[in-house]
């Protein structure tokens, strides 16, 4: 499942990903909440110790969703320590529009912070 971060700051989307992700988490959770944002998309994204992994729809889901709203995206932050994770980033990190960094979980704040910059 998809949870909301709770005390984002104005303006930021925050999620974590908890036990196994299913492709529906993605349409009920995420999708809404980036298309009810009025302004650029700053998206905080935690894969942290309660990350079970991705349903197959799930990782559809996740590999489409920055090319949803393209002109929206202003920075994501990924934030985890699940190696695979990482390695997928650092390869497709660069087809994600905006700005896009990945964080350890032990730079959570850090990466709030840079996601909230202007």
């Amino acid at each position: 499942m998809i949870e909301a971060l709770p005390d984002m700051p104005d303006g930021v989307l925050g999620f974590e990903a908890v036990g196994e992700v299913h492709a529906e988490d993605y349409v009920t959770t995420l999708v809404p909440a980036i298309e009810a944002q009025a302004g650029p998309v700053r998206l905080v994204y935690v894969l942290g110790e309660r990350f079970d992994g991705y349903s197959s729809g799930a990782m559809w889901q996740d590999a489409k969703l920055p090319l949803q709203h393209h002109e929206q995206w202003h920075r994501l932050a990924l934030v985890t320590d699940v190696d695979w994770v990482r390695h997928l980033a650092a390869v497709f990190g660069w087809m994600i529009p905006g700005k896009f960094e990945v964080f350890p979980t032990d730079r959570l704040t850090d990466a709030i912070a840079w996601v909230a910059e202007d």
